[in-house]
């Protein structure tokens, strides 16, 4: 009897020391596997950027845009210092006349005084409004372009993110092996120079 208590107990110790050795040998797989895993997925989790600043120095459509942008802003504070000037004119026509006027004719003069200001103020927010619908749809149009272009590059380049850097982003060390900055420009520019 003795012999089997001894018997089952190194068959009991040699189940354990098979379970252990199944046991650990089926964690180190999984371990193996998840590494590998983790190397893939690595491997495939690719992120590239583009500087913002140089493609707005760089890419052709901006400078145009931006170009035709500062035309109109010109156009609107031209028209503007006019009609500021027609205003000063005025202004200084009534001054001349200053103690010669009749109460009725000051009167006038402050009610035409009190409508100028208000056309000048209305004329310059209507063109506030229409520059920065412009330069707002100036920025959409851009926006749109840098989208379809890199979607196209993406196709073969794989990449999860493309983001776009420039000084108010908050990234702090860019490796400059995932730069694709001057592939953008050059594939935004030839496509521009094709729709030109």
């Amino acid at each position: 009897m003795k012999n089997i208590s001894t018997a089952l107990s190194i068959v009991a110790l040699l189940l354990i020391g098979v379970l252990f050795f199944m046991y650990y040998n089926h964690t180190d797989q999984i371990k193996k596997i998840s590494v590998a895993t983790e190397k893939q997925s690595a491997s495939t989790f690719r992120i590239a950027y583009f500087d913002m600043d140089s493609l707005e120095a760089h890419y052709d459509y901006f400078q145009d845009a931006q170009t035709q942008f500062k035309a109109k802003q010109n156009l609107m504070n031209t028209e503007l210092n006019g009609l500021q000037n027609k205003f000063q004119k005025k202004v200084s026509e009534w001054q001349q006349k200053g103690a010669t006027m009749t109460q009725a004719e000051s009167q006038q003069a402050q009610q035409e005084y009190a409508q100028m200001e208000q056309n000048f103020q209305s004329r310059k927010q209507s063109l506030g409004d229409e520059l920065a619908k412009e330069n707002e749809s100036i920025m959409t149009d851009i926006k749109k372009r840098i989208e379809n272009f890199l979607k196209e590059y993406n196709a073969q380049k794989n990449y999860a993110y493309i983001i776009a850097y420039d000084q108010s982003s908050f990234i702090y060390n860019k490796d400059s092996t995932y730069n694709i900055t001057n592939d953008v420009i050059n594939g935004l520019n030839a496509d521009y120079k094709k729709k030109k």
